[in-house]
C-alpha cells in the first residue's frame, strides 16, 4: 500500500495571481501557467516561506494524498478537490498508538493559519476569466489625479471593458500587464490592483472599472497605469479573489480599516450600499500622512454621516503630533467595542502590510475591555466570513 504523504496546494478560487509566492520560494518549488499557480510536490520540502507573504491565505492550503497531484492536474484546478478518504495500513504498533493518517489529515486540515471566508450573504463572483495568455483588452476613459500632494501621485482610472463580459464584485482585484519585457526576455507578469468601484460600474449599468494607483519610484505598473491616457488600450488579467467580498445584507455593518490605496475597496463597498440602500451603517479608519495625500479626500467629505461615519487620521500634520489608524480607533474604543459585540458587524483591514500588527494590538485591548480574547474572537469571525484583511 502506498504510504499517504501530505502535499501542499493552491486555493485557485482565492488567489490573485500575486506571484509573491513563485518570487519568495527559496528552491523554486512554485511554478505557473496562464491559468494557475501551483506547487510541485517533488520540490517542496514544507519550509512555509511563502505563507507569510500570501496576501489572501490561497497559499495555506494542504491535503493528505497517496499520489500527489501532478503538475498538469493542478493546471486545470478550477478548485481545489476535497480532502479524499485515505485507507490507514495495518497498524504495526502498539494498541492505541495514535493512528499516523488521523495525525496527517489534522495536521493538513490545520494548515498554517486560519482560513479566509466569504461573507454567507455575499454574491458568487467569477474568477479567472481572463488569463496571461488571454487578456481582456480595455479602453482608458479616464485618468484623474486624486491628491495634492506632490510626493503622493495617487489617480483614480477608469477602464472600459466594451462589449467584453468583465463581472466584478467589490473586494475583488484585477491584473495589469505592463507592456515590455523583463532582463530575461520575458513578458511581465501582471501587477494586481483592488477594483475601486462597484459591481454595475463606475458609472450605474455601464460596468466600466476603476482602480486607484500610487506611482512609485521606480514603479513599472505603477508608472506606466498613472501615465496613460484617454483611449490607450490595457491588457487585464482576472478577476481575482473570491473571499475579500461585501455581504449582501443590508442590515450588516462594516469596520472598514484602510490606508493609502487600501481605500479601494472601501470606496467600492461605499458606492454599491449606497446605490443599494443599505442600513446596517459603516465605520471606516482611514489613514494618510496629510490631507492632500489622501485619496478621495474631497468626495469623502459629501457622504452623509448616517451612510459612512469616517475616522481620517494624519501622521504628518504640522504642529501635531504623529497618529495613526491603530491610534485613532484605541481613542474611539466605545464605539468600536459597541461593534465587535454585535454579531451583523464584518471587519475589513486593507493597506501596508506594517499597518496589520498596530490594529491587532488595537483590537487586543478593545476586546479584553469587553472581556474577549481578541484571537479567538477574530477567529470566529473568519470562520464566519466576517474577519477579511489585504495587505500587501
Amino acid at each position: 500500500m502506498t504510504t499517504p504523504v501530505k502535499q501542499h496546494l493552491i486555493d485557485p478560487e482565492i488567489c490573485i495571481r500575486c506571484y509573491t509566492c513563485e518570487m519568495t520560494c527559496p528552491i523554486g518549488a512554485i511554478e505557473h501557467d496562464d491559468n494557475n499557480v501551483v506547487v510541485n510536490a517533488d520540490v517542496c520540502n514544507f519550509c512555509m516561506d511563502c505563507i507569510p507573504v500570501c496576501p489572501t491565505g490561497s497559499i495555506d492550503e494542504w491535503r493528505v494524498v497517496e499520489t500527489p497531484y501532478t503538475l498538469e492536474e493542478q493546471y486545470e484546478f478550477d478548485e481545489l478537490p476535497e480532502q479524499a478518504e485515505i485507507e490507514a495500513a495495518p497498524a504495526g504498533g502498539d494498541e492505541g498508538e495514535a493512528d499516523p493518517i488521523a495525525a496527517l489529515l489534522a495536521e493538513a486540515h490545520k494548515g498554517a493559519g486560519g482560513k479566509a471566508r466569504a461573507p454567507l450573504t455575499a454574491a458568487k463572483p467569477a474568477v479567472n476569466m481572463y488569463t496571461l495568455g488571454k487578456p481582456a483588452k480595455m479602453k482608458v476613459q479616464g485618468n484623474y489625479r486624486l491628491t495634492d500632494d506632490p510626493s503622493h501621485d495617487v489617480r483614480h482610472i477608469i477602464l472600459d471593458p466594451g462589449a467584453l463580459p468583465f463581472p466584478v464584485l467589490e473586494g475583488q482585484s484585477v491584473g495589469i500587464i505592463p507592456p515590455g519585457q523583463d532582463a530575461e526576455g520575458k513578458a511581465h507578469l501582471p501587477r494586481l490592483y483592488s477594483v475601486s468601484s462597484p459591481r454595475d460600474g463606475e458609472r450605474p449599468g455601464y460596468h466600466n472599472i476603476s482602480l486607484t494607483v500610487k506611482r512609485e519610484d521606480g514603479g513599472l505598473a505603477s508608472n506606466y497605469l498613472c501615465d496613460l491616457e484617454q483611449g490607450s488600450e490595457v491588457e487585464v488579467t482576472g478577476p481575482f479573489g473570491s473571499t475579500f467580498l461585501m455581504p449582501n445584507d443590508p442590515n450588516a455593518r462594516l469596520l472598514l480599516i484602510c490606508t493609502g490605496t487600501g481605500s479601494a475597496p472601501m470606496r467600492a463597498f461605499t458606492m454599491q450600499r449606497q446605490r443599494g440602500g443599505a442600513t446596517g451603517g459603516m465605520t471606516m479608519f482611514f489613514g494618510a500622512r496629510t490631507p492632500e495625500s489622501l485619496p478621495y479626500f474631497g468626495p469623502l467629505k459629501k457622504i452623509p454621516e448616517k451612510i459612512l461615519r469616517q475616522h481620517l487620521v494624519f501622521s504628518r500634520l504640522p504642529d501635531a503630533d504623529k497618529e495613526y489608524v491603530q491610534d485613532r480607533i484605541v481613542s474611539e474604543q466605545d464605539e468600536v467595542a459597541e461593534m465587535l459585540g454585535d454579531d451583523r458587524t464584518h471587519i475589513y483591514i486593507c493597506g501596508l502590510r506594517g499597518m496589520e500588527e498596530g490594529v491587532e494590538l488595537a483590537m487586543t485591548s478593545i476586546a479584553e475591555s469587553i472581556g474577549q480574547q481578541w484571537t479567538a474572537l477574530r477567529d470566529v469571525m473568519r470562520d464566519e466570513g466576517r474577519y477579511h484583511v489585504e495587505t500587501y
